[in-house]
């Protein structure tokens, strides 16, 4: 798997490698069960913090897309589909495209509340 940053990105460093291993998964070149580099290996060879890449991992844990085990490493989970990680990217750049456009936060949720009422 080929993680890339660009440090001159406005996108923060950990979100950058957590959008990585979202497209990695999305177009199925990572599946379930396997493991992610080692954070110290992985910010070793990026040139970034040990904690960026960690809070990258972090953010794929709290989106249900990663395993963080002491000992074992991030492992992709069963949940992982690629159709789940579209879903997520997508979510992100429509709350991205609503900053960019300076809606609040209520208002984004209106937005979408207003796209799930029947009808």
């Amino acid at each position: 798997m080929l993680f890339r940053v660009d440090p001159a990105s406005p996108v923060p460093l950990g979100d950058q490698i957590a959008g990585c291993v979202r497209g990695a998964i999305a177009d199925g070149s990572v599946r379930t069960g396997e493991r992610l580099p080692a954070a110290r290996e992985l910010a070793l060879s990026l040139g970034v913090n040990v904690h960026t890449v960690l809070r990258g991992y972090q953010r794929l844990r709290d989106e249900g897309l990663l395993e963080l085990r002491r000992g074992r490493g991030a492992v992709i989970t069963a949940g992982a589909s690629p159709s789940r990680a579209r879903l997520i990217e997508g979510a992100r750049d429509l709350v991205a495209q609503a900053r960019a456009l300076g809606l609040a936060d209520d208002e984004i949720l209106a937005l979408i509340r207003t796209g799930l009422a029947p009808g």
